[in-house]
């Protein structure tokens, strides 16, 4: 018996859908196969096939990037020395 197909429509944002395009070439894939991919895992798994939450930084993360606030404010306060490239940053290295 021959498998009927279904038209499905949907509305995407143009940078989200070249990016995504651009993956998918890189994969061997168009967007046609894709969705059928996807609508099969969601059969198959009867459900989401990937894990949907909002993203969150972890502690390292954001413990990170205070302390890269904290470098940014003493190199504007003249307390951290700054190298603006890296034969600058290696000379520096060498004096030590």
């Amino acid at each position: 018996m021959e498998s009927l197909t279904s038209a499905v429509n949907v509305q995407v944002d143009m940078q989200d859908k070249e990016v995504a395009n651009g993956i998918l070439k890189k994969l061997g894939l168009n967007m046609s196969t894709f969705v059928n991919m996807a609508i099969k895992q969601l059969i198959y798994n009867d459900g989401l096939p990937f894990e949907a939450k909002i993203p969150r930084p972890n502690k390292e993360l954001l413990e990170s990037l205070q302390e890269g606030e904290i470098i940014l404010q003493e190199l504007k306060e003249g307390k951290r020395k700054g190298y603006s490239n890296m034969e600058d940053l290696i000379s520096a290295l060498n004096e030590e």
